[in-house]
């Protein structure tokens, strides 16, 4: 009696290889290979639940070895394609790759394959590109900081499995994942303001039509500032510009040539503080000892010595890699909408310093009792 393997044995060369030319390998390829039956191969796949150990170690073998790649528009027209749409609005943004390859590493295990679009930060260009994705057959869609009405969302969310990154207030229809924005700049102000700071600026963005409470974290953020500020009797000082290098560097220029300058400038990205570290360099000012300068996000660039950035750190990848877990569960029927909030820490590095004749640094430490570095 033959069985489906008994014309080839496992490790010969994969069907493509046997030919002058190039052959797709198909699910049939795969299921002869590890013995086992189609539907079997396309459990595995579909990762459908009663799928045993064994079962899966053959399958995933047999994948691996035949180089096996899914015919995503079949699989489509079939109900899925297990592929997600990922929706940036700012490839120039350091923290958006950052959550990305949190999905990345999240998906990595799974049959599901992320497709990345870039979109711009206003409503129609968001639009545009949710429904370009949307014409790809994606299983489901992660929205990094989605800059479309409230209502425009509520609809998407219940017509497809959707989560939004940075975008607060909860919903009936799809998924958040956002950072305690107000707990995050509480922090920093809490900071500055134990290191003898009284002149504080904060830089942030324009809010771009939105309105509460569904607005994006930068919004969010600069009320945390400005209710800190205020617990603490100071006058909130804030510079609306854009979250990009120049942006920080135009308005740390704007600042610092004040007749009464602010001591410190709590930038409301790492990206915009690296321009406010610019301009504090051309006009030959010494961080921290001359002024402080700190940021939000805690990117790559934060860490490396020569920067040694002052910042609140949101977990970049941890923001990415629960925001396609969400995606996940809604994808395989899960329908009771989540608000993840991630907790913020205060990583206190070189830029920040006490003010010139202040006591003794206080130390500070996050809502769980920590102290960072």
């Amino acid at each position: 009696m033959t069985t489906p393997n008994s014309h080839r044995g496992r490790g010969s060369r994969p069907p493509q290889a046997q030919s002058r030319g190039f052959r797709r390998v198909t699910i049939n390829d795969v299921a002869r290979e590890a013995g086992v039956s189609v539907s079997a191969v396309s459990k595995v796949l579909r990762d459908a639940y009663g799928i045993s150990s064994d079962m899966r170690e053959k399958v995933t073998a047999a994948i691996d070895l035949l180089g096996y790649r899914p015919n995503a528009g079949a699989r489509a027209m079939r109900g899925r394609s297990f592929t997600v749409g990922v929706m940036l609005v700012d490839l120039a943004s350091p923290f958006q790759p950052e959550v990305v390859q949190g999905v990345t590493d999240e998906l990595a295990s799974t049959p599901y394959q992320e497709i990345l679009i870039a979109a711009g930060s206003t409503a129609e260009g968001n639009q545009r590109s949710i429904e370009a994705l949307l014409d790809r057959q994606v299983d489901g869609l992660i929205l990094i900081a989605p800059w479309t009405s409230a209502a425009w969302l509520e609809e998407l969310g219940a017509k497809v499995p959707t989560v939004t990154i940075a975008r607060h207030g909860a919903s009936a229809t799809y998924d958040t994942v956002v950072d305690d924005d107000v707990l995050g700049a509480n922090l920093m102000v809490d900071h500055l303001v134990g290191l003898g700071h009284r002149r504080i600026l904060h830089t942030s963005r324009p809010v771009g039509g939105l309105r509460r409470p569904s607005v994006l974290s930068h919004t969010v953020r600069g009320d945390g500032y400005r209710e800190a500020m205020k617990r603490h009797g100071l006058e909130p000082d804030v510079i609306i510009t854009e979250y990009s290098e120049v942006g920080g560097y135009d308005a740390a220029i704007r600042a610092l040539r004040r007749p009464n300058p602010p001591t410190a400038i709590f930038a409301g990205a790492d990206i915009a503080a690296m321009g406010v570290l610019r301009a504090t360099e051309e006009l030959g000012l010494r961080v921290p000892e001359d002024v402080t300068v700190t940021g939000y996000d805690n990117i790559y660039i934060s860490t490396v010595g020569r920067i040694s950035l002052t910042t609140v750190d949101q977990s970049a990848r941890l923001t990415g890699s629960m925001s396609a877990r969400l995606l996940l569960e809604r994808i395989n029927g899960r329908t009771t909408p989540v608000h993840s909030i991630i907790a913020p820490r205060l990583i206190a590095r070189g830029t920040s310093g006490r003010v010139p004749g202040f006591g003794s640094a206080q130390l500070v430490v996050d809502a769980a009792g920590a102290l960072y570095r």
